[in-house]
């Protein structure tokens, strides 16, 4: 399965457009990016369902939460006209506090029935969240490193953050905003209705023509401000393409100032303009609601004013009436916004489901062979492997027959881009082979669970990467049951223990993010005392020391030596001064072995190796 596109998600905010900040009713837009997603990437109902069947009690308690909440709210309209048309006319003082007693306690019940609602639908939501969390972590720790090279760091992160963050605001918002404006407004219909049937068909009037003018408004302000940010973003990359250190002595090179300042100023003017018409959209959208909100009663009034039409109308009728109908737009607009919120809401689900279904291409099989870690020599055989890259239109390596004994040490040289560092993670088993198979002491590593493989075979790589937290708990990160002197053991061993002991925190120094604080010769130690923790069988060095200067080389070298005692070793090296006392060296051109023997026998042969190392002699001279 190909990497999902990494378009970065709209930092957890539904695709629905909230409205404007003149405070009017939601106008929901259909986003593409939406549509796209679902089309790329369909979600059913049915999965969707599946996350919340757990809570299928607590979920039907919250709508009938929502629905009592509205129902309740509906009652303050008829105490209102009942205090209007009987306790205060007739002076009715018993009737008057039952009546005024009856508002407070709407307002006290629909107070209480909003807490309990919110409480139990952000629990649930919480409880599917840190669920889907959960899996979509879990899931992607075992993606091959094939799919991180491929996917956009911050892709990862925005869906595990982002946009499951949205879906909680789906749960907790959208879902039960849609289920308390369909209550809303169907209860204020037949509300609306029971008062006045009359007035009730002038609503029926009046509404639509109401609600398309502000639609079509929002749509005309909404066109204006994404035509702003459009301005703005090239405004903005204009000033960090001109106005940074390098665009800056860019420009002085090229003499592109002029021209470069005539751009900002024709963007400046049409960000300019679109700011004027943005704001007139905005006020045009607030002049339309005004005269809706305003035009609506005015013609109730005058409908119940008018002796042929008012049929004996009582004034708290009327007030009832207009108090319900002043509530029905907004609940009516949300009605109306229900496809496109679960357009959005879908395919925030779409996003998180399409790193579920990605395709795990390393795991461990089905019936993993049993391993005694203790009995394990470590012998590593290459059987006829080869290997190609994903799209990729040739091996990266080919016909691979190889045997490394254990205890014996490998050096892989060659030109860059020859297969070697394509073959130590083959050992590791980052990745598996096309054809053929790697095994150790005879089994095929796809045949050992990746947690057996992991304690065998270390990897100490040319790029060290250390967690953002203390020394000791980045070496304790490959062994968690470590003991304190068990992890100064090996500080020791890796030649880096006098260096962390003369920091003034000792072991519990932060090390950083990425472990800036340290050189990379330091780091390099640290991460080899790291690997001597696990103590695996079988090491493989893929260019450990190849960033390094001559002086911090030497260092590293020798604690890489002392690594390396007793264990199979696979040393992929650049540098030949480091490997000449390997027990066998392999050199690569194309993926290919063409020669191999030891350093002096590959000398006397004068083909490939010998002349890289004549050519790193006179490199040195």
């Amino acid at each position: 399965m190909t990497a999902p596109n990494d378009t970065y998600s709209r930092g957890g905010r539904s695709a629905v457009d909230r409205g404007g900040r003149d405070g009017g009713p939601m106008v929901a837009r259909l986003d593409p990016a939406d549509t796209n997603q679902l089309a790329e990437h369909p979600v059913s109902l049915r999965r969707v369902g599946g996350l919340f069947r757990p809570y299928r009690g607590p979920l039907a308690v919250v709508i009938a939460l929502i629905v009592a909440t509205s129902l309740v709210g509906l009652a303050t309209p008829f105490l209102t006209k009942h205090l209007i048309d009987d306790a205060i006319p007739h002076q009715d003082v018993p009737l008057l506090l039952t009546l005024v007693g009856g508002l407070l306690a709407v307002t006290i019940v629909s107070s209480v029935l909003g807490v309990l609602q919110t409480w139990l639908s952000t629990t649930i939501g919480q409880k599917v969240m840190h669920r889907l969390r959960t899996d979509v972590f879990t899931h992607l720790q075992r993606q091959s490193v094939d799919f991180f090279t491929r996917t956009r760091g911050g892709e990862v992160q925005a869906r595990l953050t982002q946009d499951i963050q949205g879906m909680q605001g789906v749960v907790t918002s959208t879902a039960t905003s849609v289920a308390s404006n369909i209550t809303t407004a169907v209860g204020t219909a037949v509300a609306m209705v029971a008062l006045s049937w009359q007035l009730s068909l002038l609503s029926l009037i009046v509404l639509p023509p109401a609600i398309w003018l502000t639609r079509k408004v929002a749509t005309m302000r909404r066109e204006v401000t994404m035509q702003r940010q459009r301005a703005m973003a090239n405004l903005q990359g204009q000033v960090e393409e001109s106005l940074s250190v390098s665009g800056a002595i860019l420009g002085k090179i090229l003499g592109t100032g002029p021209s470069a300042s005539a751009t900002f100023a024709a963007t400046s003017d049409e960000l300019m303009d679109l700011e004027v018409k943005s704001q007139l959209a905005g006020r045009w959208r607030m002049a339309t609601m005004s005269i809706i909100f305003a035009a609506i009663p005015a013609l109730i009034y005058l409908i119940a004013g008018l002796p042929a039409t008012s049929n004996g109308m009582t004034i708290g009728t009327l007030v009832a009436f207009t108090g319900l109908q002043a509530g029905l737009f907004r609940p009516l607009m949300g009605v109306l916004n229900v496809g496109v919120q679960v357009v959005s809401s879908m395919a925030l689900f779409s996003r998180v489901f399409e790193y579920l279904d990605l395709v795990v291409e390393i795991d461990d099989p089905e019936e993993p062979v049993a391993l005694d870690r203790d009995r394990v020599r470590g012998e590593v055989r290459f059987e006829g492997v080869g290997y190609r890259y994903p799209g990729a239109d040739r091996s990266a390596l080919s016909g691979i027959d190889l045997a490394v004994p254990a205890g014996s040490s490998l050096a892989l040289v060659g030109h860059t881009g020859s297969g070697k560092s394509t073959f130590g993670s083959l050992v590791a088993r980052l990745a598996d082979p096309t054809t053929g198979r790697v095994t150790i002491d005879g089994i095929d590593l796809r045949d050992l669970s990746l947690a057996d493989l992991s304690s065998v075979v270390g990897v100490v790589s040319q790029e060290t990467y250390l967690l953002h937290t203390s020394i000791r708990e980045n070496l304790r990160y490959a062994r968690p049951d470590a003991t304190d002197a068990e992890i100064e053991a090996a500080a020791r061993a890796a030649q880096v223990h006098g260096l962390i002991t003369g920091l003034p925190r000792g072991y519990d120094t932060v090390v950083g993010s990425r472990g800036h604080r340290f050189s990379g010769g330091e780091k390099q130690r640290i991460a080899i005392a790291r690997t001597i923790l696990r103590d695996p069988k079988v090491l493989v060095l893929d260019e450990a020391t190849s960033a390094l200067d001559n002086a911090t080389e030497r260092a590293v070298q020798e604690a890489l030596d002392a690594l390396a005692v007793g264990r199979t070793t696979i040393a992929i090296e650049h540098r030949l001064s480091t490997i000449a006392d390997a027990d066998q060296i392999v050199v690569l051109d194309g993926g290919r072995v063409i020669e191999r023997g030891t350093h002096r026998e590959l000398l006397e042969l004068g083909g490939e190796y010998a002349d890289l190392a004549g050519k790193q002699e006179l490199a040195s001279v």
